[in-house]
């Protein structure tokens, strides 16, 4: 654990990069072998305004990155945070707590508060607009969202306290998991469930970008899938009755246009209706 922490802490940003590259382009080969929807539609095409999101994500996060580092150095200099607070325990634990109070705080409660506060929902939009959710869907955001996101993890470092190297492990990790629980692959359902227990499956998430509620307002978690069931936001749903996309914003040319989805926030609210499935 010592050597992993090590690495993280100076981890170069070309490494990073691999590990984005790299997650993709596994889950995308994956998704010819095991889909879960053969769906029709041209895979290249549909992953130019994701690819686009991506970059900008990339772009928004690099340059602020260093208040990331200052607010952790600070923090451990200072003893401040949740687990400088706990009494001493092993390496692996402080990791593990610091791992789930960040995904906490940066993921699950910030894609949680976007779904409840109407503006932010409009901004995190592009992201559920996707009518053909697969692994290059998992950095489908908004430039606003990117900083949304960027200010809930900046929060979250300074609550949890964590040092610089599990704030890049937590990155890593986020980046890859996904990527993974985006990704049109269909594996057996006992497996995902299983999986379920512990971290987001695919299965798990993708009830999360069903086109109508009470569906799109769960499965909220992005590593971690304890947090859902803690906070009763967890539901299950029969895989194959899924329709991606929001059925308030149903125009898929419009969802499939950089230009269109960059105008998407400014549009008028519009609530997602109820599903009558049960």
């Amino acid at each position: 654990m010592e050597e992993i922490i090590a690495y993280f802490e100076t981890i170069p940003s070309w490494h990073r990069s691999l590990i984005l590259v790299g997650g993709i382009t596994f889950f995308w080969i994956l998704e010819g072998i095991v889909p879960l929807f053969n769906v029709p539609y041209k895979k290249w095409r549909h992953s130019v305004p994701n690819f686009f999101f991506t970059l900008t994500t990339i772009l928004v996060n690099f340059p602020l990155a260093f208040l990331l580092l200052k607010t952790s150095d600070w923090a451990v200099a200072n003893k401040f945070g949740i687990i400088n607070w706990l009494p001493e325990m092993p390496l692996w634990l402080y990791v593990l707590l610091g791992l789930l109070l960040l995904d906490l705080i940066g993921a699950y409660m910030a894609h949680w508060v976007e779904h409840k506060v109407k503006p932010l929902w409009m901004v995190h939009l592009v992201h559920h607009s996707d009518h053909n959710v697969d692994t290059t869907t998992a950095n489908r955001h908004h430039p606003l969202e990117s900083l949304i996101r960027y200010s809930f993890t900046l929060i979250g470092v300074f609550i949890v306290g964590a040092p610089i190297g599990i704030i890049m492990l937590y990155q890593s990790l986020s980046v890859v998991l996904s990527q993974f629980n985006h990704a049109n692959i269909k594996l057996p359902k006992k497996v995902d469930m299983a999986i379920s227990f512990l971290i987001v499956s695919p299965d798990m998430h993708k009830i999360h970008h069903h086109y109508k509620l009470p569906y799109t307002d769960s499965n909220y978690g992005n590593i971690f899938a304890i947090w859902d069931r803690i906070f009763g936001t967890y539901m299950i749903m029969d895989r194959e009755k899924i329709v991606y996309g929001v059925d308030t914003f149903p125009d898929e040319k419009e969802n499939s246009s950089i230009k269109g989805l960059l105008k998407q926030p400014f549009h008028k609210y519009r609530r997602p209706t109820t599903d009558g499935q049960s």
